[in-house]
């Protein structure tokens, strides 16, 4: 079985992550047509439900079109589309081959919708007035998360957190209790920088978690952390910031503490080659600029479609999407995707069919 790569530590010049224009082959889905279907539905990822909540609200006053999108987790999202409940999946985390060979539609493809940040967040009451953000590292993610530091006053996260010698109280730590892409990303990192983890714990979308407790979905983990002293989480970073929790500074590869800004992620995607079917990770650059826990997110949808209503509606969708939605991103704390990935999508979204025939309309076919 084709094994997809966690790719780290590859560093060029970023090709246009931070879109400041409009991206070539926007402003092209300006209005409905009168043979596409006027609503479609979607499930899977919480990791982009806020950009998508955005998107399908602008999408259905422009165009017409209802999208009834349930963020019920990456999993869900995989299982969904591979059951043909949906007319698209949305994930975090790349389908492996084996779920892509059980999908019962035949072939899935991957089309990356935007970039984000997995942060730490946490809840230290005495800290809450704090401007100062707690600090971590690979060391100490992994150790919390294996169960080795068990205290904020632990002499590992002391040593860049003096402010951490008084709380003498237990870390609650909370993950995702439901199949996530946000737990790919955030496992494939600690796999990616702890030895430990890769070989009794490793990566996916559901782990054996050796502690904690669970949250069903991004603001699961985040309302946990909110309403639980002392606790400690993972999410994508709008949740935080949306539940007003503090974001923890990350040491990334090249040893510089970062903040999750979009030059940051962008800076993450910086030199990556974008394989033909677009499955790929990217955390722990060694980019010396890069916020180390980074990743796509992806819709899912069949190549092959049969209901043509639909294939236009979805086709349509997909490439507004793709560019005029780019433009939404950063102001939701997400990332805009490098034009490469817009072009390779773009390029994928075209093999779409629907009865053997082009799914996508003909002037953005031939764009």
């Amino acid at each position: 079985m084709k094994k997809i790569a966690i790719i780290v530590g590859l560093v060029a010049l970023v090709a246009s992550a931070a879109i400041a224009q409009a991206v070539p082959g926007s402003g092209l889905v300006t209005a409905g047509v009168a043979d596409e279907a006027k609503s479609l539905t979607g499930a899977g990822a919480t990791f982009p439900a806020v950009l998508y909540t955005k998107w399908f609200s602008e999408y259905a006053k422009k165009i017409g079109v209802q999208v009834n999108y349930q963020g019920i987790g990456s999993g869900g999202g995989i299982k969904s589309i591979n059951d043909m409940t949906v007319d698209f999946g949305a994930s975090d985390a790349p389908m492996k081959d084996d779920q892509l060979a059980a999908a019962k539609g035949g072939k899935l493809l991957h089309l990356p919708m935007t970039m984000g940040a997995v942060v730490p967040t946490y809840n230290i009451p005495e800290l809450s007035r704090s401007e100062k953000v707690l600090r971590f590292t690979a060391d100490t993610l992994s150790g919390i998360y294996l169960g080795d530091i068990t205290k904020w006053n632990d002499p590992k996260l002391v040593a860049d957190n003096p402010e951490l010698a008084k709380i003498d109280r237990y870390i609650v730590v909370v993950h995702r209790s439901d199949g996530s892409g946000t737990t790919n990303i955030w496992t494939s990192y600690l796999t990616a920088v702890s030895d430990k983890w890769k070989n009794s714990v490793g990566y996916g979308t559901s782990v054996q978690w050796p502690v904690g407790l669970g949250g069903k979905g991004n603001e699961g983990v985040a309302g946990n952390v909110k309403q639980t002293p002392y606790s400690m989480g993972y999410v994508e970073e709008a949740y935080a910031v949306q539940n007003k929790l503090p974001v923890g500074q990350v040491k990334n590869a090249a040893g510089k503490w970062m903040e999750p800004t979009a030059k940051a992620v962008s800076m993450a995607a910086s030199g990556v080659t974008l394989p033909p079917d677009l499955r790929v990770m990217m955390v722990n650059s060694a980019n010396p600029q890069a916020w180390p826990i980074s990743g796509f997110t992806w819709i899912l949808v069949y190549q092959q479609q049969t209901d043509a209503a639909k294939a236009t509606a979805l086709t349509r969708l997909l490439w507004w999407n793709l560019h005029d939605g780019q433009a939404y991103a950063e102001s939701l704390l997400y990332v805009p995707l490098p034009v490469d990935a817009i072009k390779k999508a773009s390029a994928l979204l075209k093999t779409i069919t629907v009865n053997g025939a082009p799914a996508l309309p003909s002037e953005l076919a031939n764009y």
